[in-house]
């Protein structure tokens, strides 16, 4: 059950103003029973102002004289008029302008090192775009002959735990399809993305 704004406020309103049981009044807050006790006890919340339920239209007054005339019923969040907000989908992860320049050089270094990961992946991880990773890749990059591959986890650029949890994936999948995980190493920095030396 969805509870109240200010759960604490509201139960503190409710035991000052009804005859509400603490099991009620718990339950619709979201609160234990020994908590509303401790309220009406003046234990806790002491001070507090309470959170009047049916001004902020939490609550309807009939209601609550429903649940005052029987013990064994609770009570239900009303109805509201005004719209639900939506949860916002997730983007791609935000990088500080600081550190965008540093993006490319984190793209180069997980094509190189973790090829099995896809470019969605890359993107949520390091928060690029589809085509930045394309030209990376293909080496038409504006910047492409200045590039130098740097972890994106020391760039601080993405957690080592989403890196790690992003590549388990990928080569699960890669298991799955019979795709065999070509697995490059750091003493490796000398040699291209196909394989082959820089200086060939």
């Amino acid at each position: 059950m969805a509870q109240p704004l200010m759960p604490k406020a509201t139960a503190v309103w409710l035991v000052e103003n009804t005859t509400l049981t603490f099991e009620q009044i718990a339950a619709f807050c979201g609160m234990h029973e020994l908590e509303i006790q401790a309220i009406a006890d003046n234990e806790v919340a002491i001070g507090m102002n309470g959170m009047d339920p049916v001004t902020n239209g939490q609550l309807t007054a009939e209601e609550i004289k429903r649940c005052e005339g029987d013990e064994n019923a609770f009570l239900k969040m009303a109805r509201s008029e005004n719209p639900r907000p939506r949860s916002r989908p997730k983007g791609a992860r935000y990088t500080p302008v600081s550190k965008r320049q540093d993006r490319p050089d984190a793209i180069l270094w997980l094509l190189k090192y973790h090829p099995e990961l896809t470019d969605a992946q890359i993107s949520r991880l390091i928060g690029t775009t589809k085509n930045t990773i394309n030209a990376i890749r293909e080496k038409s990059h504006w910047n492409s002959q200045q590039l130098t591959p740097r972890d994106p986890v020391g760039l601080g650029l993405c957690m080592s735990a989403d890196l790690e949890k992003a590549v388990v994936v990928a080569r699960g999948r890669a298991a799955r399809a019979g795709t065999p995980v070509v697995q490059n190493t750091e003493d490796s920095a000398e040699t291209g993305l196909d394989g082959t030396s820089e200086n060939d």
